[in-house]
């Protein structure tokens, strides 16, 4: 094999996303994977029964349309998302609830005339965010340090995270049904609510579920990964899987490396051509709480007592907002939870691929302490029973993966921490260093990416992206960045 100009260690979205913009700069890429398939969290299999086809890990991807990555590459004209009119929901058993659950549809005006008397309050609040989403969603860390590109929308932002990150969450709303909603949306960074870094996560993903949606990628999310595979593909890059890279001096002499890996794994890899302040900065760095997941086959959509959930992108399993608080408080003191906060995704009524004729698959996660080997299906089917009477006996067969699982599968998920690294507001700031291009590490030619940089954990390809933007200036000499949309006659 000839020496590329540079190389790419990992095939995660990340990973994928700095080798296709790369080979679009001219380079020679090379990109290797340990797995005998690519797409780190991306990817899609069957785990319980032939022909049923879960996502292993990422499912519903609300940054898929929204990320600046995913925009320059085009990536709605190289596949297909379905767009549901519910982005998220929040099924509840209150009294007043009368079994109806609070829904957060695409369209805000709908959503607002659904919650009641809090509608204006839900307008007040997300209404500007909304506005201004696309910003919104690329104010994270590669913003929190320097100036931000955005600062009205970084004002707007930072205004709501600092009430709903705080005692004060509850002083807008007068019922239950808005919080609870909220709380759904906030309770997807594993930390204890509320909290600063919990609100600032939650407000983006409620703005995007109205800006743009939360489309499920037809074909799994395996689609999105093959759509930038094939583009490297395209132009030059090579993909070789079945290698894990123990030491760069495994790595052929290119000029550029670039690493989708935690930190731990970065100072274990490039060792001491790191210095030692660095490494151990690297080494300090501090993971989350974790996940266990279920996917079950189904013989028939899931039984929700609010029928309409059926039509939901997601939905929030956890009742109101003071039950997932104390949920992911237990989860934070290293307790598994009683009345655990669930996410559910069912795929199937947008993609009926993912499964046999009149079948369903269903994915499932729920939060655990760190390195937990305890499977959580039990509790699982439990919460969703509790909402959807019946459910148990749709169920054909289950996967569960524990937190440790979760590892196993994926070396970045250290301890079942599939975001690859607390998402507290001091991790936010410094992902995984506080430093305006944390993409670059004082190794000469080697580059760190991953949901461990900056703007963190989610299938957006920005810290890709923004780690070979780095290595392109910083090495080559190319400042103006390439076109990476779909070329005329492709």
């Amino acid at each position: 094999m000839s020496t590329p100009d540079a190389v790419v260690v990992g095939a995660g979205p990340n990973g994928l996303a700095a080798a296709v913009t790369l080979a679009r700069a001219g380079l020679s890429v090379r990109l290797y994977e340990r797995e005998s398939t690519i797409g780190g969290g991306a990817r899609t299999e069957e785990l319980t029964l032939p022909g049923f086809l879960h996502d292993v890990c990422s499912a519903i991807h609300p940054l898929g349309l929204s990320s600046g990555f995913f925009r320059r590459f085009e990536l709605t004209k190289r596949m297909r998302f379905v767009v549901p009119e519910i982005s998220y929901s929040q099924p509840l058993d209150t009294p007043s609830s009368g079994g109806r659950a609070a829904i957060a549809w695409h369209d805000l005006d709908r959503t607002v005339a659904g919650l009641g008397v809090d509608g204006p309050a839900w307008r007040r609040l997300l209404e500007p965010l909304v506005a201004r989403a696309d910003d919104v969603a690329q104010f994270a860390g590669t913003e929190i340090i320097g100036a931000p590109r955005h600062p009205l929308a970084a004002l707007l932002l930072g205004l709501r995270v600092l009430e709903q990150g705080s005692i004060d969450w509850n002083t807008r709303f007068r019922g239950d049904a808005a919080p609870a909603l909220l709380t759904g949306a906030f309770a997807h960074p594993v930390q204890p609510m509320p909290s600063l870094s919990s609100a600032a996560g939650g407000l983006v993903l409620a703005a995007t579920a109205h800006a743009r949606g939360w489309p499920v990628p037809v074909g799994g999310s395996r689609s999105i990964v093959q759509a930038m595979a094939e583009d490297l593909l395209a132009h030059g890059g090579e993909i070789v899987t079945d290698t894990e890279i123990g030491s760069i001096g495994e790595l052929p002499p290119a000029t550029a490396a670039i690493f989708d890996v935690t930190p731990r794994a970065l100072s274990r890899i490039v060792g001491d051509r790191l210095p030692h302040g660095y490494r151990r900065a690297l080494e300090r760095f501090r993971y989350g709480n974790g996940v266990a997941k279920v996917d079950f086959a189904l013989s028939a959509p899931v039984p929700w007592r609010d029928d309409r959930l059926i039509m939901a992108a997601t939905v929030h399993v956890g009742g109101v907002r003071a039950e997932m608080q104390r949920a992911e408080a237990d989860v934070a003191a290293g307790r598994h939870p009683e009345s655990p906060y669930v996410l559910v995704s069912q795929p199937t009524p947008f993609d009926p691929s993912r499964a046999p004729a009149g079948k369903h698959v269903l994915w499932a996660y729920t939060h655990v302490p760190r390195g937990s080997s305890e499977d959580r299906t039990e509790a699982v089917i439990h919460q969703i029973e509790r909402f959807a009477p019946g459910f148990r006996d749709t169920i054909l067969a289950s996967a569960s993966r524990t937190a440790v699982d979760m590892e196993a599968h994926n070396p970045n998920y250290i301890g079942g921490d599939i975001a690859a690294g607390d998402v507290d507001m001091r991790q936010l700031v410094a992902r995984p260093t506080a430093s305006p291009t944390p993409w670059r590490t004082p190794a000469a030619g080697v580059y760190l990416t991953g949901a461990s940089t900056a703007p963190g954990p989610g299938v957006h390809g920005l810290s890709g992206y923004y780690a070979a933007r780095t290595a392109l200036g910083d090495i080559f000499g190319i400042t103006e960045m390439p076109y990476l949309g779909v070329e005329r006659g492709a």
